[in-house]
């Protein structure tokens, strides 16, 4: 059941809402005067019509004579999460990328950005000039913090309120149609963060509207959506709905959701199976595949398996466990969830199975935690060594850059840009940037204000970080959390910069990702020496990867396996920033050598 207002050309306009408990719902266009028109109720609670009005409209919806309300999948709200809503048409935008036909979530190599901070305009439009230079360095997705409207000119976009509408400050509907046709024109695929747990404190008036919420469970950051009690089949309508709306009028090739740990449902067809099958449905109408791609941290094969099999049938998942592993033991952090982590056998198993925890007890979490990983492939599971949360959600907002040292920087790049599961990037990485991510919002209730940096506080806690964390509501936060897009043509970052790029190209042209076949992979470990070796093979083609997670220089003999190798990357080559090269270029054998504190070398079997 579509929802919300649809433009349907010649000056109409269908307007429909759920609100089951209403005995009378008008639709209010703003204009030079406005002009009051009732709804007809239909079956399970709705109420439509279709009314003389233009794009650009403004609009409210009247309960009963009471508040006028925005519409709770309102497309635009020009003036806020307060005001009116607005109509959009979606039918003359004038799309160039027919022949688009996206990119396997298995093939992706994903960048993480928050467009309020990616460049000093905060836009939609201004992330599109620097397309060009992710796709040179590697990047064939890019994934975009949520956009859903919410409170004030800064978020990180979890507090939104309109999960159908693109935030105005950012640009609006047509801006984000701009960013994704020129990003398919480049042979980009775009990923929308979107969140379907919950809905932000400032401007949410679904309430009002009907039982959107759950009293039956609690979420860390509002109420509950309800997705298995009384009247919930047209609240996973709105949310099912939602996402057909982004692949279909804005097409976004894939969805990231929200952790999804926190969308409570305990009914025999959960919802975000019913929404795998809508989304399953809908691409092959389209002729194509569009990607749910969820955040999860309960370590739950299921997410992945066909629905038909009692699974969730999502593409992919967000897996912690890589990142957890690798900062642990590169900083020394063993504060909160760290806690679990930190050694050397740990990140040996991270990098083998993805999941670390498979069932056994997690001290963190006082629990068993976490399901067997088994006949689960490395393309489903999405690593990264930083994310907006993990950079974010420290007090001070520190990238891991700031955090070690260069080689550990190259280590932990290289151990998640060649691992056999999908490398993310998080904005900035690439080039070590020095500025913060921190958190950031512009609510306007005091009393919410007050209640947001006591949790803030509450959550460093766990940390035993002593500092006062820098205020969120503060636009200078906001400000130092903007990227600073000259450091890449300068020094050190210039060759982390370049270091990246080897990365990439190793991984889509020498190991050819790209492909989809199953690369199969290795791994061993020396606890002696802290090495970690990866064997990758794809088809004709192998490659021997050498992880050295020591600050102390180690001696060893017998490397490489049996054959002739060549040395592809050495970490220490000058040209990245290195001491100089460990490996000279040519044919190589099992010789003794000596490794330097966090190395990484990449070894391509002559024959291959």
């Amino acid at each position: 059941m579509r929802v919300g207002a649809t433009y349907l050309g010649k000056n109409q306009c269908e307007f429909r809402v759920w609100a089951p408990w209403a005995k009378q719902v008008k639709v209010v266009l703003r204009g030079g005067k406005s002009v009051t028109i009732p709804l007809e109720s239909e079956k399970l609670g709705y109420w439509s019509g279709q009314v003389n009005a233009v794009p650009g409209t403004a609009y409210w919806f009247e309960l009963d004579k009471g508040k006028r309300l925005p519409d709770p999948a309102s497309q635009f709200q020009p003036k806020g999460v307060h005001g009116p809503s607005q109509i959009v048409d979606h039918t003359q935008f004038k799309w160039q990328d027919k022949i688009w036909q996206g990119i396997a979530a298995s093939n992706m190599i994903i960048y993480e950005l928050h467009v309020g901070t990616f460049t000093s305009q905060g836009t939609l439009d201004a992330v599109i000039p620097r397309l060009t230079q992710l796709k040179e360095l590697g990047i064939n997705t890019l994934e975009i913090m949520p956009v859903a409207a919410c409170p004030g000119k800064r978020n990180w976009g979890y507090d939104g309120v309109y999960p159908y509408a693109v935030q105005d400050h950012y640009g609006g509907p047509e801006a984000l149609k701009r960013l994704v046709n020129a990003a398919h024109k480049l042979g980009l695929s775009v990923m929308l963060d979107v969140v379907y747990n919950h809905l932000g404190p400032e401007g949410n008036y679904l309430g009002a509207y009907g039982p959107y919420f759950s009293k039956r469970y609690k979420v860390p950051w509002g109420e509950a959506i309800n997705f298995d009690d009384q009247y919930s089949d047209e609240v996973r309508n709105y949310f099912i709905q939602n996402a057909l709306h982004w692949f279909d009028n804005y097409r976004i090739d894939a969805l990231r959701l929200d952790a999804i740990q926190a969308i409570f449902d305990q009914s025999a067809y959960p919802f975000l199976a019913e929404l795998s099958d809508q989304v399953k449905i809908f691409s092959q109408k389209q002729g194509r595949h569009f990607c749910l791609i969820v955040e999860s941290d309960l370590n739950e094969s299921r997410v992945h398996q066909p629905v038909v099999e009692n699974g969730l049938g999502m593409d992919a998942s967000w897996c912690d466990d890589l990142h957890h592993s690798l900062h642990a033991l590169f900083t020394g952090e063993r504060q909160g969830y760290y806690r679990d982590y930190g050694s050397f056998k740990v990140l040996s198993q991270a990098l083998r199975d993805g999941y670390v925890f498979q069932g056994q007890i997690s001290q963190f979490r006082k629990r068993r935690y976490g399901s067997s990983r088994q006949q689960l492939p490395g393309k489903k599971l999405v690593v990264y060594d930083q994310n907006h949360d993990q950079v974010g959600n420290r007090c001070n907002g520190e990238r891991i850059s700031q955090l070690v040292s260069p080689e550990a920087v190259r280590c932990m790049a290289a151990m998640t840009l060649l691992s056999p599961y999908i490398p993310m990037l998080f904005m900035g990485e690439e080039y070590g940037e020095t500025a913060p991510f921190l958190f950031f919002a512009d609510h306007s209730d005091k009393a919410l204000k007050a209640a947001v940096r006591q949790g803030r506080k509450n959550e460093f806690s766990t940390f035993n970080w002593k500092q006062e964390p820098p205020d969120p509501f503060a636009l200078a936060v906001f400000k130092e959390s903007r990227l600073d897009w000259e450091l890449r043509r300068r020094g050190a970052h210039k060759k982390l910069l370049a270091f990246y790029r080897k990365l990439m190209e190793i991984r889509k042209t020498v190991l050819d990702c790209q492909a989809g076949d199953h690369v199969l992979s290795v791994v061993k470990d020396d606890v002696d020496k802290k090495i970690i070796t990866l064997d990758l093979k794809r088809k004709q083609t192998r490659l021997f990867c050498v992880f050295h997670c020591d600050p102390k220089q180690h001696v060893c003999s017998s490397l490489l396996p049996q054959g002739n190798w060549i040395c592809i990357l050495d970490s220490e080559d000058s040209a990245w920033g290195g001491r100089g090269c460990t490996f000279k270029p040519g044919r190589l054998s099992g010789q003794s050598t000596t490794l330097q504190a966090f190395q990484v070398v990449v070894f391509q079997q002559e024959d291959s």
